[in-house]
């Protein structure tokens, strides 16, 4: 899997994918992430990359030629990969982890595209990128985060990310349910003791315990996922 994100500030990706689960994987050459500085390929002498809106309004918005500009040397850096492209804005379908399993399966490489100011001119949306995406009902200074979010959930779905399948088959919406709870040592802290169920030894009881907790959990806290239907993407063949 590659991703490359375009963005007015780089530093930003760097520092959240750099480090961690998904900074280790990069180090191995198990995914790929590139952090490209939309301002690098401004033609403008000031590498400006914004500019008034047509038809008044406040703030200043993206321009389209910088960031065609970076999407072609985007494109031109790996030619051979199928690329889907992604506008994160708040207009966009909302990411879930049905969607990052699609992302996963479906696509050699991602391209995220980061708004900034009042957002994007329309016409390089409309050229270059396949769909909007959401990361939620909320207003943000700018994509970065939402790219980070992105990228963090799509590349711990990818075969050597993380140690084992299990690691994301039996949390949070792995099957979609939310995740049982967990506990370590001490048996006992500040009088509150750890379930006897997890301390029997008995893994057929265990498993039917946590399978109850999590059951319990999302009718509690998210009872619209009890009635989402499995859409989750299977990987090609």
């Amino acid at each position: 899997m590659r991703i490359d994100v375009m963005t007015l500030f780089p530093a930003m990706i760097e520092a959240v994918l750099g480090e961690s689960i998904i900074g280790r994987a990069r180090a191995a050459g198990i995914v790929t992430v590139r952090a490209w500085n939309i301002r690098d390929y401004s033609q403008d002498r000031r590498h400006r990359v914004d500019d008034t809106p047509y038809g008044g309004g406040r703030g200043m918005l993206m321009a389209p030629d910088p960031i065609w500009n970076c999407y072609q040397a985007v494109c031109a850096d790996a030619p051979d990969l199928a690329r889907h492209v992604v506008y994160l804005s708040p207009r966009g379908r909302v990411f879930t982890q049905t969607v990052a399993q699609e992302y996963a399966c479906r696509y050699e490489a991602l391209t995220l595209l980061c708004g900034h100011y009042e957002g994007v001119d329309q016409r390089v949306i409309d050229e270059i990128a396949d769909e909007e995406l959401s990361v939620g009902d909320y207003v943000l200074t700018g994509g970065e985060m939402p790219a980070c979010i992105v990228a963090d959930a799509v590349c711990r779905l990818i075969d050597g990310v993380l140690p084992l399948p299990e690691c994301h088959e039996n949390e949070s919406f792995g099957d979609g349910l939310l995740e049982y709870p967990q506990y370590t040592r001490p048996p006992v802290w500040h009088g509150r003791e750890v379930p006897q169920v997890l301390l029997s030894g008995h893994h057929g009881n265990v498993a039917a315990w946590r399978h109850e907790q999590s059951e319990a959990l999302t009718a509690e806290r998210r009872p619209d996922l009890l009635g989402a239907e499995d859409g989750d993407p299977q990987p090609p063949k």
